[in-house]
Protein backbone atom coordinates (compact mmCIF):
# COMPACT_ATOMS: atom_id res chain seq x y z
CA UNK A 1 0.00 0.00 0.00
CA UNK A 2 1.15 3.68 0.01
CA UNK A 3 -0.10 6.91 0.77
CA UNK A 4 -2.16 7.94 -2.46
CA UNK A 5 -3.39 10.75 -3.79
CA UNK A 6 -5.87 10.09 -6.58
CA UNK A 7 -7.87 12.26 -9.12
CA UNK A 8 -10.43 10.24 -9.21
CA UNK A 9 -13.25 11.33 -12.24
CA UNK A 10 -16.42 10.11 -10.22
CA UNK A 11 -16.04 11.11 -6.64
CA UNK A 12 -13.27 13.83 -7.24
CA UNK A 13 -9.66 13.80 -5.28
CA UNK A 14 -9.57 11.18 -2.75
CA UNK A 15 -6.68 10.71 -0.04
CA UNK A 16 -5.49 7.15 1.34
CA UNK A 17 -2.70 6.97 3.82
CA UNK A 18 -1.10 3.93 5.58
CA UNK A 19 2.77 3.65 7.10
CA UNK A 20 4.66 2.56 4.14
CA UNK A 21 6.74 6.07 3.83
CA UNK A 22 5.21 5.86 0.12
CA UNK A 23 3.54 8.16 -1.70
CA UNK A 24 1.95 7.93 -4.76
CA UNK A 25 -0.19 10.19 -7.52
CA UNK A 26 -2.56 8.69 -8.95
CA UNK A 27 -4.82 9.75 -11.78
CA UNK A 28 -8.53 8.09 -12.27
CA UNK A 29 -6.63 4.83 -10.47
CA UNK A 30 -4.16 4.48 -12.15
CA UNK A 31 -0.01 5.61 -10.70
CA UNK A 32 1.56 8.50 -12.36
CA UNK A 33 4.13 9.16 -9.94
CA UNK A 34 5.68 7.50 -6.78
CA UNK A 35 8.15 8.87 -4.17
CA UNK A 36 9.34 5.24 -2.70
CA UNK A 37 10.24 4.46 1.18
CA UNK A 38 14.05 5.41 0.21
CA UNK A 39 13.07 9.17 -1.96
CA UNK A 40 12.90 7.75 -5.19
CA UNK A 41 11.18 9.21 -7.99
CA UNK A 42 9.40 6.94 -10.01
CA UNK A 43 6.83 8.19 -12.80
CA UNK A 44 5.28 6.99 -16.16
CA UNK A 45 5.67 9.45 -18.79
CA UNK A 46 4.00 7.34 -21.78
CA UNK A 47 6.16 4.73 -21.30
CA UNK A 48 4.09 2.15 -20.01
CA UNK A 49 5.28 1.59 -16.55
CA UNK A 50 6.13 3.34 -13.12
CA UNK A 51 9.68 3.39 -13.18
CA UNK A 52 13.00 5.22 -11.55
CA UNK A 53 13.61 8.62 -13.01
CA UNK A 54 17.87 9.45 -13.03
CA UNK A 55 17.88 13.00 -13.47
CA UNK A 56 20.41 15.21 -15.13
CA UNK A 57 22.39 15.95 -11.79
CA UNK A 58 24.91 18.57 -13.43
CA UNK A 59 24.69 20.92 -17.00
CA UNK A 60 26.64 23.53 -19.14
CA UNK A 61 26.78 24.90 -22.06
CA UNK A 62 30.22 26.77 -22.56
CA UNK A 63 32.22 28.68 -25.12
CA UNK A 64 34.99 26.71 -25.92
CA UNK A 65 37.14 29.08 -28.44
CA UNK A 66 39.10 31.76 -26.59
CA UNK A 67 39.04 31.48 -23.16
CA UNK A 68 35.94 29.17 -22.40
CA UNK A 69 33.13 30.86 -20.88
CA UNK A 70 29.71 29.90 -19.47
CA UNK A 71 26.85 30.13 -21.81
CA UNK A 72 24.40 28.90 -19.33
CA UNK A 73 24.48 25.78 -16.39
CA UNK A 74 22.65 23.93 -13.88
CA UNK A 75 24.79 23.10 -10.72
CA UNK A 76 27.91 24.00 -11.72
CA UNK A 77 29.85 26.27 -10.06
CA UNK A 78 32.33 26.94 -11.91
CA UNK A 79 35.08 26.37 -15.24
CA UNK A 80 38.39 25.60 -16.11
CA UNK A 81 39.58 26.01 -18.99
CA UNK A 82 42.95 23.73 -19.25
CA UNK A 83 44.34 24.06 -22.80
CA UNK A 84 43.11 23.44 -26.16
CA UNK A 85 39.77 21.60 -26.09
CA UNK A 86 40.22 20.75 -22.39
CA UNK A 87 37.71 21.93 -20.36
CA UNK A 88 36.83 21.02 -16.48
CA UNK A 89 33.60 21.37 -14.53
CA UNK A 90 33.50 21.79 -11.17
CA UNK A 91 30.03 21.49 -9.54
CA UNK A 92 28.33 23.19 -7.30
CA UNK A 93 26.85 20.29 -5.49
CA UNK A 94 29.05 16.99 -5.58
CA UNK A 95 28.10 14.01 -6.47
CA UNK A 96 27.56 10.97 -3.95
CA UNK A 97 30.50 8.91 -6.09
CA UNK A 98 32.03 9.46 -9.31
CA UNK A 99 29.94 6.34 -10.86
CA UNK A 100 28.39 8.64 -13.23
CA UNK A 101 27.82 9.00 -16.49
CA UNK A 102 29.22 12.35 -18.46
CA UNK A 103 28.03 13.10 -21.75
CA UNK A 104 30.06 15.77 -24.06
CA UNK A 105 28.77 17.56 -27.08
CA UNK A 106 29.93 19.76 -29.66
CA UNK A 107 29.25 22.11 -32.33
CA UNK A 108 31.99 22.51 -35.26
CA UNK A 109 34.98 24.11 -34.41
CA UNK A 110 35.71 27.34 -35.83
CA UNK A 111 37.48 27.36 -38.97
CA UNK A 112 37.19 23.52 -38.71
CA UNK A 113 35.19 21.96 -41.65
CA UNK A 114 35.70 18.28 -40.16
CA UNK A 115 34.42 15.93 -37.49
CA UNK A 116 34.66 17.25 -33.81
CA UNK A 117 33.42 15.38 -31.41
CA UNK A 118 33.60 15.32 -27.12
CA UNK A 119 34.78 12.91 -24.64
CA UNK A 120 35.31 12.45 -20.88
CA UNK A 121 38.96 12.79 -19.78
CA UNK A 122 39.36 9.46 -17.75
CA UNK A 123 42.95 9.35 -17.32
CA UNK A 124 44.72 11.12 -14.20
CA UNK A 125 44.94 13.54 -13.68
CA UNK A 126 41.44 14.83 -14.84
CA UNK A 127 39.51 11.45 -14.19
CA UNK A 128 36.05 11.63 -12.88
CA UNK A 129 35.67 12.48 -9.27
CA UNK A 130 33.00 13.95 -6.97
CA UNK A 131 33.47 17.01 -7.19
CA UNK A 132 33.89 17.96 -11.38
CA UNK A 133 34.58 16.24 -14.58
CA UNK A 134 36.96 16.87 -17.71
CA UNK A 135 36.15 17.05 -20.63
CA UNK A 136 37.79 16.89 -23.88
CA UNK A 137 36.77 18.04 -27.97
CA UNK A 138 39.13 16.51 -30.70
CA UNK A 139 39.07 16.86 -33.94
CA UNK A 140 38.69 12.93 -35.55
CA UNK A 141 39.27 13.75 -39.28
CA UNK A 142 42.43 15.40 -38.43
CA UNK A 143 44.36 12.41 -36.47
CA UNK A 144 42.47 12.71 -33.51
CA UNK A 145 44.19 16.73 -32.23
CA UNK A 146 42.45 18.64 -29.70
CA UNK A 147 40.34 21.48 -31.04
CA UNK A 148 38.66 24.24 -29.16
CA UNK A 149 34.92 23.85 -30.18
CA UNK A 150 32.53 26.59 -30.93
CA UNK A 151 30.18 25.50 -28.00
CA UNK A 152 30.79 22.79 -25.63
CA UNK A 153 27.77 20.70 -23.79
CA UNK A 154 28.20 18.79 -20.91
CA UNK A 155 25.95 16.90 -19.07
CA UNK A 156 25.78 14.38 -16.33
CA UNK A 157 23.55 11.81 -14.59
CA UNK A 158 23.42 10.02 -11.79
Amino acid sequence: MANLINADTSNGLKLTSDTSGEIQLQSAGTTAVTIDSSSNLKFNSGYGSVATAYGCRAWIKLTGTGTAAEVESGNVASITDRGTGTYTVTFTTAMPDANYAAVVTTTWATGVTEHVTGLVYNDAPYAPAVGSVTAKTYNFTNAGAAVDATTVYVAVFR
